[in-house]
């Protein structure tokens, strides 16, 4: 049986030819017959794509090769299947595609960007450097959640501040707003799915005066590597893919709640009406209910 496997990879580097990197990269991952989506600008490249594990990791040996992505973050996880072609069940298809930004936030002019990769972003913590942060500060310590709300609303770290954000660009806004002015003397540590968000993030907090600001090195996958349910991680991650929702241990907990029925549940799902673009967090009994009917995401 093939082996179903997913990687969720990026890196910050100058690209002179982003169409090149795409029309390369498309083409390796047809040949590959892999799915996922990979967003590629100036300033690097961001994807996730999934297949059969051989095919995953001949793309990776080509993608290393060359120099600005020898060292990517690359992180892997279990997929769900693969079709009698070894093409991902996870995706529906391939996209790549060349943006102005690899993470939208909507200000791709305050991104600085070097052969090392961000210029100016927080100070790189790993999870057992958290640990260590948090016992040494105590309450002091902000955890500060870099995704969407609904995200979070599924999983999240431990009393972390999580923004009212229904998209990346929210981020900008709300810094912008003052709302957060009163952690800029506070120890923040941002934390995302992967990292890459953070990588931005960051960066524009340190740029509006946070003085001591700080991402989670690998995001909330690294940290569930090294950690599972046995730290200060609670629920699921929500994931970009056919899999919706992933865990880390056989006892995550589950801390969504229905926005129907307001029972317990870890799932995410489109409204049902076509004319509406919004996510909920519903259980399976609740998820053909219109969004009318739901309670509004985040409530």
């Amino acid at each position: 049986m093939p082996t179903p496997k997913i990687v969720l990879f990026y890196a910050f580097a100058p690209l002179a030819d982003p169409e090149a990197i795409r029309l390369w990269q498309r083409d390796l991952c047809e040949g590959l017959r892999l799915r996922g989506r990979i967003l590629i600008s100036k300033d690097g490249i961001n994807g996730t794509l999934g297949g059969d594990l051989p095919a995953v990791k001949t793309w990776l040996r080509s993608f290393r090769e060359y120099p600005a992505f020898k060292n990517a973050d690359v992180k892997w996880s279990e997929g769900t299947g693969v079709d009698a072609h070894g093409r991902s069940l996870d995706f529906p298809r391939l996209s790549v595609k060349v943006r102005e930004e690899i993470v939208s936030f909507g200000a791709p002019d305050e991104l600085r960007v070097d052969e090392r990769g961000v210029v100016g972003g927080g100070e790189r913590l790993t999870p057992e450097q958290l640990h260590e942060l948090m016992a040494e500060r105590g309450d002091e310590v902000v955890l500060f959640d870099g995704r969407n709300a609904l995200e979070a609303e599924i999983g999240r770290f431990r009393n972390a501040i999580v923004p009212d954000a229904e998209t990346t660009r929210d981020f900008v806004r709300l810094l912008d707003s003052g709302r957060y002015d009163d952690l800029k003397d506070r120890p923040v540590v941002t934390y995302c799915t992967g990292g890459i968000r953070c990588e931005v993030l960051s960066s524009l907090m340190v740029s509006r005066g946070f003085g001591e600001v700080y991402q989670l090195d690998g995001g909330i996958v690294r940290y569930g590597e090294t950690y599972g349910d046995d730290g200060l991680w609670e629920g699921s991650l929500y994931v970009f893919d056919g899999r919706g929702s992933v865990d880390f241990s056989d006892h995550a907990a589950v801390i969504g709640q229905c926005a129907g029925c307001g029972a317990a549940t870890s799932r995410t799902a489109n409204c049902p009406d076509a004319s509406c673009r919004r996510q909920f967090v519903v259980c399976a009994d609740c998820g053909a209910v219109p969004c009318d009917q739901h309670a509004p995401a985040g409530g």
